[in-house]
């Protein structure tokens, strides 16, 4: 089987020949890269099946250097409304935000005329080129990310100004909620039609913090949508659930997801206790991120746990969803497939 196979072989529940290794921090390109492939490595990478333009609202951005030597981005969006504006570090493949585009109450409306005006467009010819390029080696997924709630918490806010706002301001919350239930509909409808086979629909949930009548109330309903619209074309659906889940196991249990990504089973309960939980669901782990600083033949030995703990193996995929240490890629992800090779060849 290729590495792209034996993903989606475990995705659709069943066991491939070998237990499938996805990286999402792909490593450094070079020799070792291309041995770990040819060993059976498989390269997790997103995709976006849809572009999004707001017409009457003007964006630009400005680059420069503070006096601290960092790199920052300013991107202003200008309404009809006035203007928002947030501040952005680039960091790699991420970003930090130094300021977000709510500021004070003023930015409800601001916000509100960007969502409304949000027009959302598919690129499937993109699409269609970029599975052409990345071929059996790369499992490209649709990231549809965030739900409505964690749009505002995440994109808008900040977790702080959030849960602020959330206290005394709820309201006005729920109106930009009701704004961007109406936007991902219609972005869900594009990402129906995508040439992607596996989306993944929200992501970072931290329960300890949103609490779980909030999910109950204001994310699953969107989720369980989601779901129904995707599935109705065939599309694998799930969500990138990488905080502590111990309060919400039985209500993701009630989920219509296909597929739990990025569970780490080094800030969660085992591997064995999710897998009873979630009988019927697909589990694809992050590698704890904390054992990432452990000699290679514990990172072998662990891994030899975590698929033991999985058995009967069906459904079940070993990844790598957050960072690694830049030195230390190479050496772990030769450990994990080790111990990937020593117990299923």
């Amino acid at each position: 089987m290729t590495p792209r196979e034996r993903a989606m072989t475990a995705l659709r529940g069943g066991r491939p020949d070998v237990i499938p290794f996805l990286a999402g921090l792909p490593p450094p390109v070079g020799t070792m890269e291309r041995e770990l492939r040819n060993r059976g490595m498989c390269i997790d990478s997103g995709g976006s099946s849809l572009a999004v333009h707001t017409p009457n609202v003007k964006t630009t951005r400005s680059c420069y250097q503070d006096g601290q030597g960092r790199s920052l981005e300013k991107t202003t969006l200008s309404s009809p409304f006035g203007e928002l504006s947030e501040l952005s570090e680039p960091a790699g493949f991420t970003s930090w935000k130094h300021e977000y585009l709510y500021k004070s109450q003023g930015d409800y409306k601001k916000l509100a005329f960007v969502i409304k005006d949000s027009v959302v467009e598919p690129c499937y010819d993109r699409a269609r080129q970029l599975l052409s390029e990345r071929g059996e080696d790369v499992l490209t997924v649709d990231w549809l990310i965030f739900s409505p709630l964690l749009d505002i918490c995440y994109k808008y806010m900040g977790t702080q100004t959030f849960c602020i706002e959330w206290m005394d301001n709820r309201d006005e919350i729920l109106k930009l909620y009701a704004a961007l239930v109406d936007l991902k509909r219609r972005m869900l409808q594009i990402v129906a039609q995508s040439p992607y086979e596996v989306v993944i629909y929200d992501a970072n949930i931290v329960p300890q913090i949103t609490g779980a009548e909030t999910i109950r109330k204001y994310l699953m309903p969107n989720w369980e949508e989601a779901v129904a619209i995707l599935h109705k074309t065939g599309k694998l659906v799930g969500g990138h659930f990488d905080a502590d889940n111990t309060p919400i196991m039985e209500l993701i249990a009630q989920t219509g997801f296909d597929f739990i990504q990025a569970y780490d089973a080094g800030c969660n309960p085992p591997v064995s206790v999710a897998r009873k939980a979630w009988p019927g669901k697909v589990l694809w782990l992050n590698y704890p991120c904390a054992w990432h600083l452990l000699p290679p033949e514990e990172i072998k030995r662990r891994t030899i746990r975590l698929i033991e703990e999985a058995e009967p193996g069906n459904g079940f995929i070993i990844g790598i969803t957050e960072t690694v240490p830049p030195e230390r890629i190479l050496q772990n992800y030769g450990a994990i497939m080790d111990g990937i090779d020593e117990y299923c060849l």
